[in-house]
């Protein structure tokens, strides 16, 4: 699998669609926001595993694996932008070996 522009841009908009998603539950259930928050949060969890199904892989555990660092750097980056939170050097350092691990999973040889 390689990192082609068209892969990129599906795991960055699976990304913003989990965490989007994740967040209207976090928003009705610890900001008691209005349970209707849960209808477009369903909606963009959906999204997010539909995009997932448009990576080409062979298996769809080494897809989701390798996306793995690629939501965690969103993440971070939603932390930083919507809530406010500047993410500290534990947080980079995190960011960091994740991006080596999603990065072994995405370019590692891989025998026949």
């Amino acid at each position: 699998m390689s990192l082609s522009p068209s892969i990129f841009v599906i795991y960055v908009a699976a990304a913003l669609a989990e965490i989007g998603g994740c967040f209207a539950v976090w928003a009705v259930l610890r900001l008691d926001r209005s349970a209707l928050w849960l209808i477009p949060g369903c909606l963009s969890l959906a999204l997010f595993a539909g995009l997932l199904t448009l990576i080409d892989s062979a298996a769809a555990g080494r897809a989701f694996a390798a996306y793995g660092g690629v939501y965690i750097a969103a993440s971070l980056g939603w932390m930083w932008l919507i809530e406010d939170v500047r993410p500290d050097r534990w947080d980079v350092a995190g960011l960091v070996l994740c991006l080596i691990g999603a990065s072994t999973i995405l370019w590692g040889p891989r025998g026949a």
